[in-house]
């Protein structure tokens, strides 16, 4: 009979008692997972950032960086978080189930435990990560999907990353949840997704758009949305992939969303999309100064097409440097 779940999976256990790792083991190993082992919490961030496991089994009370901690720290981590991570811990009290659940375990047994409840926690929560591991698989290939369309044209290569990358700096700086700021970061390489179905003839048209030809390129918001509305998974990044060329004065499209109707990540990717734009050289625009983009993207607010309080919050992060100095210096580099 096959095992129900792939024997490669490697398993870390994280306790400074020989005993309890040695009971762990001997549960587990036989059913052909890959086991290794960290007496102490600095061990295990060690083992972890060298090559991940694909499921922990944490001790709640060790001596130095306790369970919580190690946990907290994984989670917080964008390399790390969708590892499985099960407490072990003799503490009965729901207090302490409850800092476990904050510090983002994603289960708990008490100790003693039973042989069969360990191996049945586990295998379903491999189970689950196999599931998120695939998923994650087909966001990757939607996003290589945008990064196509991206080399459609040479003259924006990196602008998906730099999209990505701005956009979450400046999430981060207003506060967005980890799951916003994922969304940002999907959404960066996501957004344009639906020039896909887009004729290249309008595409890369040089003279002006028809009135039947814009017509379609309008239409690329919707059937973005539409490729990537089957995951689930991109439930956030739908809003910016729909609304990214919506105008804060209503006349955008594609449904004329105005105001704080428009979604804050899609006003995001909008700002930071256009100021990319404008530093950016192409074969009939040379790259413009900053200051005059601040100028231009300033204007455009005042026109009522984006939101005047978050360009003013954009270009006061890029002039006091913030977070995004090392992407502006990059930028400058290449630039010049």
């Amino acid at each position: 009979m096959e095992s129900e779940y792939p024997p490669c999976r490697k398993i870390l256990i994280v306790d400074d008692q020989e005993a309890n790792v040695m009971l762990v083991e001997a549960t587990l190993a036989p059913q052909g997972y890959q086991i290794i082992a960290a007496r102490n919490g600095e061990r295990a961030l060690d083992l972890v950032a060298a090559d991940p496991p694909d499921l922990i089994l944490l001790d709640v009370m060790m001596p130095g960086v306790t369970g919580y901690e190690v946990c907290a720290q994984l989670k917080e981590d964008e390399r790390t978080r969708l590892i499985p991570i099960i407490m072990l811990t003799s503490l009965g009290d729901l207090e302490d189930k409850i800092r476990g659940i904050e510090a983002g375990a994603d289960d708990f047994l008490t100790k003693p435990f039973h042989h069969a409840e360990l191996s049945a926690r586990v295998r379903s929560l491999l189970k689950l990560k196999q599931f998120t591991d695939e998923l994650e698989q087909a966001e990757d290939v939607l996003c290589t999907l945008g990064l196509s369309v991206e080399a459609k044209d040479a003259y924006t290569e990196g602008h998906c990353e730099r999209l990505s990358q701005y956009s979450v700096a400046l999430g981060q700086s207003l506060g967005l949840s980890a799951e916003q700021l994922k969304a940002l970061r999907r959404g960066g390489y996501l957004h344009d997704l639906g020039k896909i179905a887009i004729p290249e003839s309008i595409l890369n048209k040089k003279t002006e758009l028809s009135q039947e030809e814009w017509g379609v390129m309008q239409e690329h918001p919707v059937i973005g949305e539409r490729i990537c509305k089957p995951l689930k998974s991109l439930k956030l990044v739908l809003p910016i992939i729909r609304h990214h060329h919506e105008r804060w004065d209503g006349g955008g499209y594609p449904d004329g969303l105005k105001g704080q109707e428009i979604p804050l990540t899609a006003r995001i990717i909008q700002i930071v999309d256009i100021y990319d734009a404008l530093v950016t050289a192409r074969p009939y625009k040379l790259s413009l100064a900053r200051e005059r983009v601040f100028t231009i993207m300033r204007k455009e607010a005042e026109r009522g097409w984006r939101d005047p309080e978050l360009v003013e919050h954009f270009i006061t992060l890029l002039e006091n440097g913030a977070s995004l100095i090392g992407l502006e210096e990059e930028r400058s580099a290449l630039l010049h």
